[in-house]
C-alpha cells in the first residue's frame, strides 16, 4: 500500500509541477526539481532514495527510446561528426579536467577522481531536449543535443566502469590485465556490440511489425519491449545497452512509416507520449528529493566543509568552463583547417557551449561509486554530482533563453516550416493523382471526388503561409474547420443521447465515436499548427526540388499592377484569401484557396510561368509548369 501511495503522490505532483511550470511560462525541469528540493525536508515525505538498478534498467531505457523514435536518422547522420566529438570527445576531455581538479582539490587517487569525471561528464538527454525545444532553439542545434546525450552516457559508463576496475572498485570487471589496449577493446566492443544488438532487435521487431502486427494494441505492446530487449541483452554482453537502445529506437523510427499502419503509429506516439512526460518529470522531482538525504550522509565525513564545498563548486565551475574550451577549438578546426559547418555560425557554437544540462544518468551513475577504503569519500562525490546536476540545471537552464535570445538565435519562421510542407505534400498529391490518372477501374464520379479532396487538402497547406488578406475574417478551410467541429458535436451529443437511451449496442457505438474522435483530433492538428506571423521577411529557403529553368531565368522585381488587391475580384466584387503576382506582367490574382483562383486562371490564358507571393513578409515563388516553389 506504501508503494502504491508514494507513486500516486509522486504522479501527482508531477502533474501539478507541470501545470505551475506552464501556468507561469517556467521550465517543468527546474520547477521539479525546486519542488523535491523542499518536499526533502518536510517530515511526512519518506525519503525516496534512487538506486542504481531503478534508474539504468527501469528509467534510462524507455526515456532513451521514447527519445531515439523521435529523432531523425537522416538528421543524426548528418550532424555525426560533431555529436561523435562532443560525445565521445568531450566526455572524455570532461572526465579527465575534472579527474586533475579533484585530484588537487581532495587528493583522490587518480582512477577514482576519472571516476567521478565520468559520472559529471554527460549532459542528460531529457533536460536538453526539454530545454533546447521549449525555447526554440534552431532544428540543427536540437538534433545536435538529442544526438550527443543519446550516445554520451554509453562512454560514460564504459568510462566508469573501466576507471572503477582501474581503482580495484569494480566488483563486476577483473582490473587484471587492465592496459591502453584492452581499454580500446572496451569501447570498440560497447560500441559495435550495441549497434549490432539495436540493429538485430530493431529488424526482429521490423519482421514482427510486418507479419505479425495488424492491431495498434499489439504493436504497442511490442514497441513497450524494444528498450529493455535491447537494453538487458547488450548489458549482459558488456556491450553498451544505452548504445543499443538508441540503435534499434533510431532505426524503428526511420522505418516506422514503411513497417507499421497509420493507427499503430498515431497509438504508439500517444502512448510513448505519456510514459516520456511521467517520467522525464518525476526524474527530476526524485533528483530534489534526494538533496536532504545526501547532505545528511556528508556531514560524517572527515573533509571539512571548506574543502567539501570547494570540490563540489570548483567540479561544477570545471564542466561549464571545459565544454566551451572544448567547442571553440572544435568549431574553429573545423571551419578552418577542415572546412566543415562553414553554414553554423558562431552564435550557433556560443549557445551549444552552455547547453551542458546534466539530469538522473549523473546520480545514478554516482550512486554506483562503491563504499570501500579504496573510496573513503563517496558521500562527497556523491554529494559533488548533485551539486553539478542540480547546478547546470538552474544555472544553465535558466540563463540559456535569455542568451539564446541576446544573440538572436532562434528557430526557423513557422511560415518556412509552412512553406516546406505544402512544397511537400505537393509533391505527394502530385504522385498520388498520377496514380489515379492511371486508374482504369473507377468511375468519373469517385475521380472528381478524390481529386477535389486532395486539391481542398493541398490548399489547406497553402492558406496556412500569409495572413488574412481581403474583406473575409477566415479561410475557407478555417470556415470549414469551425463549422465541422460544431457539427461533430452535434453528432456526438445525438449518439451520447442513443447511448443513455440504450437505442444501439455498445460496441457499435464505441466505433462510431472513434470515427468521430478521429476527425476531431486531426482537425484540432490542423488548429495547433496554425503558423504565426514573424517579423522579419519569409525569404525564399531550400526545399525539396531544385529551382527549373523558368525560376531561375525570371526576375522577382515586378511592379504589381493592382497592388491594392486582386485584379478580378476588385473589378467583380468577388474576396480573395491569399494574393499572387505574375512576374511577367505583374498581374495581381488570387490564390487558388481563393474562390474564383485568379491566378491560376490568368497563367492557363497567358501561360506566363512563374508568380510570387506579396503577402507581408513573403518572398517565395512558384511555377506553374513544373510545380516547383523557389
Amino acid at each position: 500500500m506504501e508503494i502504491a501511495i508514494g507513486l500516486l503522490a509522486i504522479a501527482a505532483t508531477v502533474l501539478g509541477g507541470a501545470w505551475l511550470a506552464d501556468r507561469f511560462d517556467l521550465p517543468a525541469p527546474l520547477v521539479l526539481i525546486v519542488v523535491g528540493i523542499l518536499g526533502s525536508y518536510l517530515p511526512f515525505v519518506p525519503e525516496v532514495a534512487l538506486s542504481p538498478e531503478v534508474v539504468l534498467l527501469g528509467i534510462l531505457p524507455p526515456l532513451l527510446y521514447a527519445a531515439a523514435i523521435q529523432t531523425s536518422l537522416v538528421d543524426f547522420r548528418n550532424n555525426r561528426g560533431v555529436i561523435l566529438s562532443l560525445s565521445v570527445g568531450l566526455v572524455l576531455f570532461t572526465a579527465l579536467g575534472v579527474a586533475i581538479f579533484l585530484r588537487w582539490a581532495l587528493g583522490l587517487d587518480f582512477a577514482v577522481a576519472f571516476a567521478i569525471g565520468a559520472v559529471v561528464a554527460p549532459p542528460d538527454a531529457v533536460a536538453a531536449t526539454a530545454i533546447g525545444r521549449r525555447i526554440g532553439l534552431p532544428r540543427r542545434l536540437v538534433s545536435i543535443l538529442e544526438g550527443e546525450s543519446l550516445v554520451n552516457d554509453a562512454t560514460a559508463l564504459v568510462s566508469l566502469r573501466t576507471a572503477l576496475a582501474a581503482a580495484g572498485l569494480a566488483s563486476s570487471v577483473s582490473s587484471g590485465g587492465l592496459s591502453f589496449g584492452g581499454v580500446v577493446l572496451d569501447f570498440a566492443w560497447a560500441s559495435v556490440g550495441g549497434i549490432a544488438i539495436g540493429v538485430g532487435v530493431a529488424l526482429v521487431v521490423s519482421v514482427l511489425r510486418r507479419h505479425f502486427s495488424t492491431e495498434p494494441a499489439f504493436d504497442t505492446v511490442l514497441s513497450f519491449m524494444v528498450p529493455f530487449a535491447a537494453y538487458v541483452p547488450a548489458e549482459e554482453l558488456h556491450a553498451s545497452g544505452v548504445i543499443a537502445v538508441v540503435t534499434a529506437g533510431l532505426v524503428l523510427g526511420h522505418r516506422s512509416p514503411r513497417t507499421q499502419t497509420g493507427a499503430s503509429r498515431i497509438s504508439e506516439r500517444i502512448n510513448w507520449s505519456s510514459i516520456q512526460f511521467l517520467l522525464e518529470n518525476a526524474v527530476f522531482l526524485l533528483i530534489g528529493l534526494q538533496v536532504y538525504y545526501v547532505l545528511d550522509s556528508v556531514r560524517a565525513s572527515t573533509l571539512s566543509a571548506g574543502q567539501i564545498a570547494l570540490a563540489a563548486v570548483g567540479t561544477l565551475v570545471a564542466v561549464l568552463v571545459l565544454r566551451p574550451l572544448w567547442l571553440v577549438p572544435f568549431r574553429f578546426l573545423s571551419t578552418r583547417v577542415f572546412h566543415n559547418e562553414a553554414h553554423a555560425p558562431w552564435t550557433h557554437t556560443v549557445v551549444l557551449s552552455w547547453a551542458g544540462m546534466r539530469g538522473v544518468v549523473t546520480l545514478a551513475a554516482a550512486l554506483l561509486l562503491p563504499q570501500g577504503p579504496a573510496n573513503p569519500h563517496r558521500d562527497v562525490l556523491v554529494l559533488i554530482a548533485v551539486v553539478v546536476t542540480i547546478g547546470t540545471l538552474l544555472i544553465q537552464g535558466t540563463t540559456l533563453p535569455t542568451l539564446a535570445r541576446w544573440l538572436d538565435v532562434r528557430g526557423p519562421d513557422p511560415r518556412e516550416d509552412a512553406l516546406q510542407a505544402a512544397t511537400v505534400l505537393q509533391a505527394a498529391t502530385r504522385s498520388g493523382l498520377d496514380v489515379l490518372d492511371r486508374m482504369d477501374d473507377v468511375d468519373e464520379a469517385t475521380r472528381e471526388m478524390l481529386r477535389s479532396r486532395s486539391e481542398d487538402r493541398l490548399n489547406q497547406m497553402w492558406e496556412r503561409l500569409g495572413p488574412r488578406s481581403g474583406d473575409a475574417d477566415e479561410t475557407p478551410s478555417a470556415r470549414y474547420r469551425r463549422a465541422r467541429m460544431q457539427m461533430l458535436q452535434a453528432e456526438r451529443d445525438e449518439v451520447l443521447r442513443l447511448r443513455d437511451e440504450g437505442r444501439a449496442d455498445h460496441v457499435v457505438l464505441r466505433v462510431v465515436l472513434g470515427t468521430l474522435d478521429l476527425e476531431e483530433t486531426m482537425l484540432d492538428r490542423i488548429d495547433d499548427q496554425e503558423s504565426r506571423l514573424a517579423e522579419s521577411e519569409m525569404l525564399p529557403v531550400d526545399t525539396i526540388e531544385a529551382p527549373c529553368e523558368h525560376l531561375q531565368d525570371t526576375d522577382s522585381c515586378v511592379e504589381p499592377r493592382t497592388p491594392e488587391g486582386c485584379e478580378e475580384c476588385l473589378r467583380d466584387g468577388t474576396t480573395w484569401v491569399h494574393l499572387r503576382l505574375c512576374l511577367q506582367c505583374g498581374h495581381v490574382g488570387c490564390c487558388d484557396s481563393s474562390e474564383m483562383k485568379h491566378a491560376t486562371a490568368h497563367f492557363h490564358e497567358t501561360q506566363h510561368p512563374v508568380m510570387r507571393s506579396i503577402e507581408p513578409g513573403e518572398a517565395w515563388r512558384w511555377c506553374f509548369i513544373d510545380e516547383v516553389v523557389g
